[in-house]
Formats: structure tokens, C-alpha cells, sequence
């Protein structure tokens, strides 16, 4: 299932290598201020939630938005899964223009 949301980008991190036993790893995290399931009020406010973007170059089409964390982001997302759990991966981020301006005029976004 795909879908558009607008979202907090929070932070971002990659990670590329190899293990000590061969295995080859490669990933892009994306950090989004996600709200609290409050369904059962032992919880209130936001926390941020790791999904996936894919490998670790798509890090560096972001890294000069540095400087304007957090900030604001039209994500394409998709829930899937195995069969027997789901998870939500992110397959774009599309920053809005407030993120861009303050990237450019090395100013910190608030959103």
C-alpha cells in the first residue's frame, strides 16, 4: 500500500560496510517525529520512529539540508510485509521549500 505523508524529518543516518563474517550492509535511516499511541492513555506527545530509505547513497542527496534540522518533508511511503509482520519504508523525501531556503541561508528551520 503507497502512500503520500507530510512529515518531520528529525535526522538521518547511513550505514555501509562489510561485517567480519562477509556480509555486505548498506542502508539510509530516516528518524520522523512520530505521535504516541494514545489509544490506551498511557501515553502522550511524539517519539521518532526509524524507517528505512533505501541505501546509503540516498543519505547524501540530503546531507546539505544538515543545517536545517529538523525539517519539514513530503514523504512517498508503502507499507509492506512477509506475510506474517509489516513494516512502512519511505521511498522518497521531497523537502519543502522552507527547508530548502534555510539550507541555502544556512538558517536552522523550525517546523
Amino acid at each position: 500500500m503507497k502512500f503520500s505523508s507530510t512529515v518531520k524529518v528529525m535526522g538521518m543516518k547511513y550505514s555501509k560496510g562489510k561485517m567480519d563474517n562477509g556480509t555486505e550492509f548498506d542502508s539510509t535511516k530516516v528518524y520522523v517525529e512520530t505521535e504516541l499511541d494514545t489509544s490506551k492513555e498511557t501515553a502522550m506527545g511524539t517519539a521518532c520512529a526509524e524507517y528505512g530509505l533505501g541505501k546509503a547513497d540516498e543519505y547524501q542527496k540530503y546531507k546539505h539540508l544538515a543545517s536545517s534540522l529538523p525539517f519539514m518533508a513530503i514523504a512517498e511511503m508503502e507499507i509492506v510485509t512477509n506475510g506474517k509482520t509489516q513494516k512502512t519504508v519511505i521511498h522518497s523525501l521531497k523537502p519543502l521549500e522552507g527547508a530548502k531556503q534555510a539550507a541555502v541561508g544556512g538558517k536552522n528551520a523550525s517546523a
